[in-house]
């Protein structure tokens, strides 16, 4: 018996997102892992063999299930500018509890890119594009039933959306009022409404 695992992989990695959200990576230290995951070095690195391989582990785990929450109503198939509203009043939302102080792991994770091996940034760079593509597909499905006019630059308008909820998710990780980014938000879905037809 002693050759089994005494850990669930997915608690593990739920632990470890939290500890890198609230933290970063360079901010956390090997023994605050272990610390937080309740299993010995060893076992940690049994299971991921490095912090880097646990902290890109947990970044895969979020985008599975953190991001693609925040991310349902855009990606969905009938997503349309409705989508894109919710998505961002659900995070001004989220500002004024969980997303407080932690923001989005992925985002502080592209900001604190500098300092990190290269390998992150295919995390990163999948991050962007992800968020992109759900705009970009909300959009054309917008503009397909006329919410949008023909004469819009949809790539563009993704674009500015995508960076737009980086920059929220940024001021959420900075402690930013909740005010402040609700009307920030507001500000950003206005856009829309300057694209309607006529």
């Amino acid at each position: 018996m002693s050759g089994l695992k005494q850990y669930d992989r997915t608690e593990l990695l739920d632990r470890a997102m939290d500890l890198f959200h609230r933290q970063g990576f360079n901010g956390t230290s090997t023994a605050e892992l272990v610390t937080e995951l309740g299993v010995n070095r060893k076992s940690m690195y049994a299971e991921f063999g490095s912090k880097q391989g646990l902290f890109e582990a947990a970044l895969d785990h979020y985008n599975a299930h953190s991001l693609s929450a925040v991310l349902s109503a855009t990606e969905a198939d009938g997503a349309t500018t409705d989508a894109i509203r919710s998505t961002f009043a659900g995070f001004a939302s989220a500002s004024e509890n969980w997303a407080q102080g932690r923001g989005c792991l992925l985002c502080n994770t592209a900001v604190e890119r500098a300092t990190l091996d290269a390998q992150i940034g295919t995390h990163v760079d999948a991050y962007f594009d992800r968020l992109t593509t759900a705009f970009r597909h909300a959009l054309q499905n917008g503009q397909d039933s006329g919410e949008i006019s023909t004469s819009s630059n949809l790539d563009d308008l993704a674009a500015f959306f995508t960076l737009s909820l980086i920059g929220v998710a940024a001021s959420a990780k900075g402690n930013a009022h909740p005010d402040q980014i609700h009307a920030a938000c507001r500000v950003v879905l206005n856009v829309l409404d300057t694209h309607r037809p006529g």
